[in-house]
């Protein structure tokens, strides 16, 4: 539940690329993917993009507090191509963090099952049980004495995959509302963001690479 939205109005919109197909944005965090239930929730990067480009999907999000690439379709038959690459893990998405303590091992993998947290919602958890599949590859860019830097690659597309992943390990993300402790909690904002996507462009077949300056 957003008790407090209050999304971020500048720049109102960063895009990164934009042609007759594709319209590629640098995601702000604070701000939603889609427009929420509730009509004080309903600006969301969907909401501002067709206030320009009526034609405009989404077709992957990302978390309200995470930010960076993030690409929508303006019309019917780049949508179609677009969910097919997602759905298909044709794409390939590059995050950065900044998570608490040391990651001692260089690099490595998380493959845990994840569920719904039912009474919790939208928390996610793992449940061996009953959970899906997730798996998310790591890279340790830096370490200080009491965080560490990565560079994460999801496999899979679960809701919040990345931050429960980590909170998994004893690794929780800085600034996460959810799944941090209160001492880690205390970041201005969640230190998580897409710095890369990779697709094939729905139009030209061309891979392309689109990125975003990690702004912490």
């Amino acid at each position: 539940m957003l008790l407090d939205y209050q999304p971020p109005m500048t720049p109102y919109l960063d895009i990164l690329y934009q042609d007759d197909d594709i319209v590629v944005l640098n995601k702000p965090s604070g701000l939603l993917s889609v427009p929420g239930k509730a009509p004080e929730h309903f600006d969301s990067v969907q909401y501002r993009v067709q206030r320009v480009w009526p034609t405009a999907s989404v077709v992957h999000r990302l978390d309200m507090a995470t930010s960076g690439v993030m690409v929508m379709a303006l019309n019917k038959e780049a949508q179609r191509n677009l969910n097919r690459q997602f759905q298909l893990r044709q794409t390939a998405k590059v995050y950065h963090a900044r998570v608490s303590g040391q990651v001692l091992t260089d690099s490595g993998s998380i493959e845990v099952p994840l569920i719904c947290d039912w009474p919790n919602r939208p928390k996610q958890k793992v449940c061996y049980q009953y959970g899906k599949p997730s798996l998310t590859n790591f890279k340790v860019l830096s370490r200080t004495a009491t965080e560490s830097r990565l560079q994460l690659e999801p496999v899979t597309g679960r809701s919040h995959q990345l931050r429960v992943h980590l909170q998994f390990i004893g690794h929780p993300i800085l600034g996460d509302k959810f799944y941090a402790d209160k001492a880690t909690k205390t970041v201005n904002r969640l230190q998580l963001h897409a710095v890369s996507l990779r697709l094939h462009h729905p139009g030209t077949g061309i891979c392309q690479i689109f990125s975003a300056f990690c702004p912490f």
